[in-house]
């Protein structure tokens, strides 16, 4: 089990099942490890947007304007990114 304060990522809303889903396998840290860079500071916005369109697009079939969108939409709604 996490001791993270959250069950979800802050930046990606993916949820952590494991000490392993958190940047760095760091339970303290809010973020995932698909969140981080490999130095283990937060990605950018931009670079957390780039990511989940991609991930839309190749899982989903999306085309890469609407995965985009989407992926837009849903991180505005994360603590990363609320009121961006």
């Amino acid at each position: 089990m996490t001791t993270s304060t959250s069950d979800r990522c802050d930046s990606c809303g993916m949820p952590f099942r494991t000490a392993d889903d958190h940047a760095m396998s760091d339970p303290s840290r809010t973020y995932c490890r698909h969140c981080a860079r490999a130095d283990g500071t937060r990605k950018s916005y931009e670079e957390a947007l780039d990511g989940m369109s991609a991930l839309f697009t190749s899982t989903q079939g999306l085309d890469p304007a609407v995965s985009r969108a989407m992926a837009a939409e849903m991180m505005a709604k994360l603590p990363a990114w609320r009121g961006r």
